[in-house]
C-alpha cells in the first residue's frame, strides 16, 4: 500500500497551491480602543439602547500574562483567560504600526481546563508575570464588535471590525472624539497594578491605581 502523507494532495497543482496559500494566511485582529469617563460610558449605552442593540451577559474576566522564551523580547503576548466558567488561551503578536486601529495576530484555543493548561505552561517554563481582572459588556454593531470594559484602574471602549467598519461604527456611537488608548491592558497593568509575590497584579478591590483622566 502506497504511503500517504498527512495533509496530502496528491498531484493537483493547482489544489496544492491553494492550499499553500491558505496555510499562510494569519489571522489578523484589527480594533481601536478609547479610554472612557463614567459620563461617556452612559452616553455610549443610552445610544445603544436607542438603537435597540442589547448587551450580551456581562463578563467576569480573570487574565494571566505568561513571560519566558520567546515572550521576553516583546512584541507578543501569551494569555490565559478564565472567564464566566470557560477558559481560552491566547497567543497575540502586534504588527508594527503608528494608527490607533491596531493589527495583531492572534491565535486563540478554547479549553475545559485552565488549571491543567497553567501547570503545563508552568512545566515548560512560561511563568505568570501578569494577571489583570476584567468586567466586560458586549454588543454587536452592524459587523463590529464593541466592547465596555471596565477594569481596576479605568473605563475603556473597543471596537474591532476591519478599518473602514471601526470608523463608520465611530460615527454612530459618536465616538471620534474619544481619546484613542494605544496601550494594551498587560502595559497599563504593569504600570498601574501591584506586585505580589514576583506577580504584577491588577485585581478589584486592591489599592491598584487608577488612570487619570485626561
Amino acid at each position: 500500500m502506497p504511503e500517504i502523507r498527512r495533509g496530502s494532495l496528491g498531484g493537483n497543482p493547482i489544489a496544492n497551491q491553494k492550499s499553500k496559500i491558505a496555510n499562510s494566511i494569519m489571522p489578523i485582529e484589527i480594533e481601536k480602543k478609547y479610554r472612557l469617563t463614567k459620563t461617556q460610558r452612559r452616553a455610549i449605552e443610552r445610544r445603544m439602547r436607542d438603537l435597540s442593540i442589547v448587551p450580551r451577559e456581562l463578563e467576569h474576566e480573570e487574565n494571566t500574562l505568561y513571560r519566558g522564551g520567546r515572550l521576553d523580547f516583546g512584541g507578543c503576548a501569551l494569555r490565559l483567560r478564565r472567564v464566566n466558567g470557560r477558559s481560552i488561551l491566547t497567543f497575540k503578536r502586534r504588527l508594527p504600526s503608528r494608527s490607533p486601529i491596531k493589527h495583531q495576530e492572534e491565535h486563540e484555543v478554547a479549553l475545559n481546563d485552565a488549571d491543567g493548561m497553567d501547570r503545563i505552561l508552568r512545566s515548560l517554563n512560561f511563568l505568570p508575570a501578569l494577571v489583570y481582572e476584567k468586567r466586560r459588556t458586549r454588543w454587536q454593531v452592524g459587523k463590529a464588535k464593541v466592547v465596555i470594559d471596565e477594569l481596576p484602574f479605568g473605563l475603556f471602549m473597543e471596537i474591532e471590525a476591519s478599518v473602514r467598519e471601526i470608523k463608520r461604527v465611530e460615527k454612530i456611537l459618536k465616538a471620534e472624539s474619544l481619546p484613542a488608548v494605544m496601550e494594551t491592558y498587560p502595559t497599563l497593568t504593569a504600570k498601574f497594578g501591584k506586585k505580589r509575590k514576583g506577580i504584577i497584579e491588577a485585581r478589584f478591590g486592591s489599592r491598584t491605581k487608577a488612570v487619570k483622566k485626561g
